[in-house]
């Protein structure tokens, strides 16, 4: 006799994607700055033909659809649906910026930030959207931006050649989008904070390399979900756009094979990070008890 919990216990996983590719922003929300590229909807594309071939629902965001209420939303609507064993698989393919950060005890931290369409998603933010998923959801993010609140002490790049562009936002229009609205930008961050019960540990403390650790620990305790997060570049370095991929999905792309490779989601950032020149190695993050997702095939529902 098959039971209801037997028969939920066999049920097959759910599996969504949310694919975010943004090409050019709102000059009117990033003051007067488009910041054109040339890759980020292929790249986007790319990603949503992986979840089709792997049997996820995706939901994709294309530049001016890439906007702050529909990413806030795709991310709300899978935390809702979403439960134990299921999987969301998250790429962002895009520029990174940063604004300062108000809600923690360095007054002169930058918060790191992905730049939709019509205004900055704060890191703050995006840590807050997938601690409210159940536990045991994995989600898989993949970020090809520049992104680290330690960028600032690197050398800023040069601007590069259409098939070389740095994807992050220059710090003179990063300095001026905040100027414009620094009061919007300012009360997300405590808006966060007031939601999450008080401070809200910085994502660049919370998440952690592979290495076990007792910050990491002490914060994994709260956090119910599993996550895997793999950056298009280390905390120093800049990801670079091209003219038909950036390079960090390029070299996605080219090591899943169109379904060839064959090991785990560790393999799989160690063949990725060593197609990519010293100037660019990717990293791998986890939060949450990663240790058996780690185990499992790229993208296996």
């Amino acid at each position: 006799m098959v039971t209801k919990a037997s028969a939920s216990a066999h049920k097959r996983p759910q599996a969504q994607a949310l694919h975010i590719g943004i090409n050019e922003v709102s000059a009117a929300h990033y003051a007067g700055w488009t910041g054109p590229l040339a890759a980020c909807e292929f790249d986007a594309h790319d990603m949503a033909a992986i979840s089709k071939s792997r049997g996820m629902k995706s939901t994709l965001l294309i530049t001016k659809k890439a906007t702050r209420a529909h990413v806030l939303a795709a991310l709300r609507k899978s935390a809702k649906s979403l439960g134990k064993g299921d999987l969301l698989f998250i790429s962002f393919s895009g520029h990174g910026g940063q604004v300062p950060d108000v809600s923690g005890e360095e007054p002169d931290k930058l918060d790191e930030t992905w730049c939709l369409f019509d205004g900055q998603l704060i890191d703050d933010e995006l840590y807050f959207e997938l601690s409210r998923f159940k536990a045991g959801v994995r989600i898989l993010v993949l970020s090809d931006s520049c992104h680290s609140g330690t960028v600032v002490r690197a050398p800023r790049p040069a601007p590069g050649t259409p098939e070389q562009r740095p994807r992050i936002m220059p710090r003179s229009v990063g300095l001026r989008v905040y100027a414009e609205h620094q009061a919007f930008y300012d009360q997300l961050q405590r808006d966060v904070a007031k939601a999450a019960g008080g401070k809200v540990e910085d994502p660049d403390t919370a998440l952690a390399n592979v290495a076990v650790s007792d910050r990491l620990t002490a914060i994994v305790n709260d956090f119910q979900p599993i996550v895997i997060l793999i950056s298009g570049c280390q905390d120093n370095q800049f990801s670079m756009d091209g003219n038909h991929n950036g390079a960090f999905t390029e070299q996605v792309l080219s090591v899943w094979n169109s379904g060839g490779f064959k090991g785990t989601y560790a393999t799989f950032h160690a063949r990725v990070r060593a197609g990519l020149p010293p100037t660019q190695s990717p990293n791998l993050f986890t939060l949450g008890p990663a240790a058996a997702f780690l185990k499992q095939a790229p993208f296996a529902v």
